[in-house]
């Protein structure tokens, strides 16, 4: 068995090992973010997650993980922050108020059954002032990310309240991925 990781993300990486599991092979899955028409955060979360699992190359009796992080804010799903324009729009559409973090994860099983999960996680931000938002942009850590701000770094510090699952924000609910491979005989550490 082959233990694929659908995912580039050292952050995913880090997670894992947090597990005891090390990928034998890192993937980067290509495939259309593209929301669909009314399609709502859960469902397009699981979406992502099992249509990033399905995109990399395995053999058969291949074990493929894959996640995806989406944040949410009511019915509407935010973007990664791709620039510092949508990052400072994003920042201030989440200042003061709670969102939702959704974070999927799907593992393919060495049968080829795709299995998922996700964590819904409650992430509320204070309020933000102009200035804290440019300090944060400027450091550069929330470009790309969902939402446009990394948990595990500065942003931490405007979190006044969380109810859920920290590794999840970060890119991986570990509860909800150690379930998926102990269901299908990974070996943890």
């Amino acid at each position: 068995m082959t233990f694929i990781l659908a995912s580039t993300s050292p952050r995913r990486r880090d997670l894992l090992a947090r597990l005891g599991v090390t990928p034998d092979r890192v993937a980067a899955p290509d495939i259309d973010e593209t929301p669909l028409p009314g399609e709502l955060p859960r469902v397009y979360a699981l979406r992502l997650a099992e249509a990033k699992a399905h995109a990399v190359s395995r053999e058969a009796g291949d074990v493929v993980l894959a996640g995806d992080t989406t944040i949410a804010l009511g019915r509407r799903i935010l973007p990664p922050a791709d620039n510092e324009t949508v990052q400072r729009r994003l920042l201030a559409m989440l200042s003061g108020r709670r969102h939702h973090c959704l974070s999927a994860v799907c593992v393919i099983d060495g049968n080829g059954r795709a299995r998922t999960r996700l964590a819904d996680t409650i992430v509320a931000f204070k309020r933000l002032s102009d200035a804290e938002i440019d300090r944060y942009v400027a450091c550069g850590e929330g470009l790309g990310k969902a939402g446009g701000y990394a948990i595990q770094g500065r942003a931490e510090a405007f979190v006044r309240f969380l109810s859920g699952s920290h590794s999840g924000v970060i890119g991986l609910p570990l509860f909800e991925t150690r379930a998926l491979l102990e269901a299908i005989g990974v070996p943890l550490g």
